[in-house]
């Protein structure tokens, strides 16, 4: 998925980018309403993630010559202004959310799947894990008359276990893959999620996350599930 991002900070607008190109998303960014409008012109996008404060041409006036060459292009403002005029204005024009400064970008990811999967640029895929479905893109894991609803590290993980599913996984790399680095703190992070998913599956007897002791995991299901 391709993304446009106009975002004039400049240490925000790097982050951003390099978080979402983590996320497997494509990103070209642009610092001003006119560079952006040209990046717009130039390429063709999934979506536009917009800052309304830019200088010169602001993210309203961008938007709305988006909407007029593509009507149907999907737009998440990303801004600091909360007033209910600017919402208001945002959604005239035919923004699809906010998000409004400071965030988790772990939320911005969340809102445009969202987004994308609204939009039909994405299906929604659900995976049979025993008698529970777990759909990554709605990010939920149901069954036996429960749905838990992941966290997007949470989902990430448990995708990246069924990727390699029976086989062991070293706690090396499942860190390098989630977060770009092997670390210690992250491995903390880790260890809370893996916990978390053991306890959303522990209805499903047949299935188990074990410890391999100096090495990693090791995701254990039942072959055809």
């Amino acid at each position: 998925m391709k993304l446009l991002l106009v975002e004039d900070d400049i240490d925000l607008g790097n982050v951003l980018a390099q978080y979402l190109e983590m996320q497997s998303f494509y990103v070209d960014l642009a610092r001003t309403g006119e560079e952006g409008l040209r990046k717009f012109k130039a390429s063709g996008f999934d979506l536009c993630i917009l800052d309304i404060a830019l200088p010169g041409m602001d993210g309203l006036s961008l938007a709305q010559k988006i909407k007029t060459l593509n009507s149907n292009m999907p737009i998440l403002f990303l801004t600091a202004r909360t007033s209910k005029e600017d919402i208001l204005k945002g959604l005239k024009l035919g923004a699809d959310d906010y998000v409004c400064k400071p965030f988790e970008p772990e939320e911005l990811v969340l809102r445009i799947n969202n987004i994308l999967r609204r939009s039909g640029k994405i299906e929604n895929t659900t995976i049979q894990i025993g008698n529970l479905q777990f759909n990554y893109s709605m990010m939920t894991l149901e069954g036996y008359g429960e749905s838990n609803k992941l966290t997007l590290k949470e989902a990430e993980l448990l995708k990246l276990f069924l990727e390699h599913r029976n086989k062991v996984l070293k706690r090396e790399d499942v860190l390098v893959k989630l977060w770009g680095e092997n670390d210690y703190f992250l491995g903390r992070s880790l260890d809370v999620f893996i916990s978390r998913l053991r306890k959303y599956m522990k209805v499903e007897k047949n299935v188990n996350i074990e410890t391999i002791r100096g090495v990693g995991y090791l995701f254990k299901i039942p072959d055809g599930e």
